[in-house]
Order: structure tokens, then sequence, then C-alpha cells
């Protein structure tokens, strides 16, 4: 099954710079069978974790996480960059290859005790999931799962996700 979506994912050399080998979903996410299939796969493995609120991480995660919300009856919650959302919000800075970054939740978006996965669709350094997780640990959240589509093993995202449960559909290695 994982294979027919890894088929639809489309790798782009040397972008956004050279030596780059990106992983695009955007060729799985139009592509009406993948997507379906991607998201009915989701549905399966946490129809039965009792889900408050699926995290969606800017943007890919708001693609994937927000029809998985709808299937399983829960709440669907953004994590987006600073300043794009209207209310107060909680953040938690990250670092980057070069410097750091910045994501946010909105303060009352994650009521304590709320069981939440949080999905994206990609892990390759896991910064920003570990932000996320942050995020939701310092709201009061119970992190049920971190979930993606797609994981570059060689880049050892997992590492900074440690003590965490981590499931991705497809990994590439090497490539």
């Amino acid at each position: 099954m994982t294979e027919s979506i890894k088929s639809k994912i489309r790798t782009v050399p040397h972008w956004p710079k050279k030596g780059i080998m990106f992983k695009d979903v955007t060729t799985l996410i139009k592509d009406p069978d993948g997507f379906k299939e991607t998201i009915d796969l989701l549905h399966k493995r946490y129809a039965d974790k009792k889900i408050d609120k699926v995290v969606g991480i800017e943007s890919r995660g708001f693609i994937f996480g927000a029809p998985l919300a709808y299937l399983l009856g829960c709440g669907f919650v953004i994590v987006r960059k600073p300043g794009k959302l209207p209310a107060e919000t909680v953040s938690e800075e990250y670092a980057l290859e070069y410097g750091t970054d910045k994501i946010e939740i909105h303060k009352d978006a994650i009521s304590k005790g709320d069981r939440v996965l949080i999905v994206d669709d990609l892990l390759a350094t896991g910064g920003t999931m570990a932000a996320a997780r942050n995020l939701i640990k310092k709201l009061g959240g119970k992190l049920v799962e971190c979930a993606f589509i797609v994981e570059l093993v060689d880049l050892k995202g997992r590492d900074k996700l440690k003590g965490e449960n981590i499931y991705s559909i497809v990994e590439f290695e090497g490539e």
C-alpha cells in the first residue's frame, strides 16, 4: 500500500538549493487516488486512539491534517509562522541550519489533557516538529503521536523527537 503512495511523490533535484533532493508531495495531493489512500491510511491508524485535536503544521500539514480531523470527528488546530494568527498566541523558537525560526499556536487551541496528534508532510531534521511538540506540552496537551507522510531517514529527524511516538507512511533513504 505505501509503495503506491511513495510512487506518487516526486523528487525535485537541487531545490530549494543545490544538493537538495526535494521530496514534493504536491504530486501525491493532486492524485485523487493517492490523496485518498493517504488520508484513509492515517484515519485507519488513528480511528481508535481517542484523538481530541489534530494539529497541522504550516502549510502542508494543513492539507493532510484537516481531512483527517474531519474523519476522526475531532478539532483541527493550526500551527503557523509568527504574525499569522489573529488571537493571543504562544510561540516556540527552533534552530535552523543557519539561524533560528519560530512557530506559533493560539493560546486557547489546546486544553489541558487534550489528546493531540501532530501532522506534517515531511520529517527532515525534526526541528519544526520538536517546536510544535513543545507548544502542545506548554498548553497542557498530551501528545499521542507525530505523523508524517514522508521521512528522510538520513537526516535523523527522529533524534530530535526521542521519547515521542513517531509514524511515517513512507521513508526515503540515501536519495
